[in-house]
């Protein structure tokens, strides 16, 4: 007899906010946020989430969504979930719990996307210094595929994963072991939600001020945004609480390695349809923690076998020396950054804007990596784009680039707001003494 079907454990319904759903979502980490649901481990189970905005920003002809996002959300999560094994006894913080992605897409009836950078003055992105004002795209689905009116010319395959997977955090000392670190985004009421804790009571006030936010990643997993973590993948999470306490959310359709312009994905709704395994001891087992307390340890991601097949790449190399000519003793933050500012001046020859090439590569299945910190004085980072997402050759060939249809027509370009702020904007020297 054929197994059952998952069994759906946390709804959404996309016409309510994340504090009217039936389980209310929660947008902070902390270990006495309640669990809303329970299961067993090797049940196929199914999780509904709504973006990680929780519906404010909208398909629509206009970027002032993304310019005035409230920061302070961070994401909307759908959980926590409790975790037993087939006796009925919960995940005992130590073991190690194992989390099979069995499938996972948009959900049905939503089937779009965006990809946008925040103002400078409210997030920004990786290239804020460059790129200050809010901008934004639209995609829409067809199947596994994405294409975009507001990017003309891309379409490719995504390989849908959850920017976010984790459980809860440990209750030892989690202030001094979370918030103490000096760049800590620190704990904040404002917007804070807490799924089944009552806004206004004793309970929400004493958490809202030790919770943890959810947009870096943590020891008990958090906003990793490994683009490759799809179907077939499984994540080793430590576990630090009892019954685990699984949540997840940011869904993306797809991402470039690094997302870079923060929001950065094809952000959308989606399900999860997954599968759990409790490892009895295996903290101890196969973590070593790397820091003063047993907390200081990091999950494992196992890589499954979907992903899109291209063959031939475009690949843009990124030294540790900045804008400027300054030299970063092996700084691989900044050789990333001069990788992709290179990708994206490229591009832009070809008829796309600089805004549109900034955001495909943050989307778009590009490959990210740190391919030398060894050889000082200059770290080396690399993106490879895959040539078969355009609908025209964009490798260099002998005379002049081709002025195409894009350049002569004059297609759409992306949303965007303007800069209101006073902070400086990076300049390409060379580039200005030619023009």
């Amino acid at each position: 007899m054929a197994p059952p079907s998952s069994r759906l454990v946390v709804p959404i319904d996309l016409k309510k906010k994340p504090w009217e759903q039936k389980y209310p979502l929660h947008n902070r980490w902390h270990p006495r946020i309640p669990a809303v649901a329970e299961v067993t481990e090797g049940e196929l189970f199914r999780v509904e989430m709504m973006g990680w905005s929780g519906g404010s920003i909208a398909d629509n002809d206009s970027a002032m969504d993304i310019k005035s996002v409230d920061f302070n959300i961070g994401h909307y999560l759908s959980g926590p979930i409790r975790v037993l094994d087939k006796e009925g006894v919960p995940a005992k913080p130590g073991d190690l719990l194992a989390v099979e992605i069995c499938n996972l897409g948009p959900l049905p009836g939503d089937e779009w996307g965006y990809t946008a950078t925040y103002d400078r003055e409210n997030g920004g992105g990786f290239l804020t210094d460059h790129f200050p004002n809010a901008i934004k795209a639209i995609w829409y689905f067809e199947g596994i595929y994405a294409y975009s009116p507001h990017i003309p010319g891309v379409r490719f395959p995504g390989l849908n994963h959850p920017g976010l997977v984790e459980k809860g955090p440990s209750s030892l000392k989690i202030c001094e072991v979370v918030h103490q670190r000096p760049l800590a985004n620190l704990p904040t009421k404002k917007s804070c939600l807490l799924g089944l804790i009552n806004e206004g009571t004793s309970e929400w006030e004493k958490v809202a001020i030790e919770a943890a936010r959810t947009v870096p990643g943590r020891e008990n997993g958090g906003n990793c945004d490994i683009k490759n973590l799809s179907t077939g993948s499984k994540i080793y999470l430590p576990v630090f609480v009892e019954g685990a306490n699984l949540s997840a959310g940011d869904m993306h359709f797809s991402q470039g390695d690094g997302e870079i312009s923060l929001c950065g994905g094809i952000e959308m709704s989606g399900f999860l349809e997954l599968k759990c395994e409790i490892i009895r001891g295996g903290m101890k087992e196969y973590l070593t923690p790397m820091g003063p307390t047993e907390l200081h340890v990091n999950p494992i991601f196992e890589i499954g076998p979907v992903e899109p097949r291209f063959s031939e790449w475009l690949v843009f190399e990124g030294i540790s020396v900045d804008e400027s000519g300054r030299q970063h003793f092996m700084d691989a933050t900044v050789a990333y950054k001069r990788a992709a500012l290179n990708a994206i001046d490229y591009l832009s020859k070809f008829g796309y804007s600089k805004e549109q090439a900034y955001l495909l590569l943050s989307c778009c299945p590009c490959e990210g990596r740190l391919s030398g910190i060894v050889d000082v004085p200059n770290a080396v980072a690399t993106i490879a784009i895959p040539t078969a997402i355009f609908d025209q050759d964009i490798r260099p060939k002998s005379g002049r680039v081709p002025v195409g249809p894009r350049v002569v027509k004059k297609l759409p370009d992306v949303l965007r707001c303007s800069y209101d702020g006073d902070l400086p904007i990076t300049q390409n020297l060379s580039k200005d003494k030619e023009d």
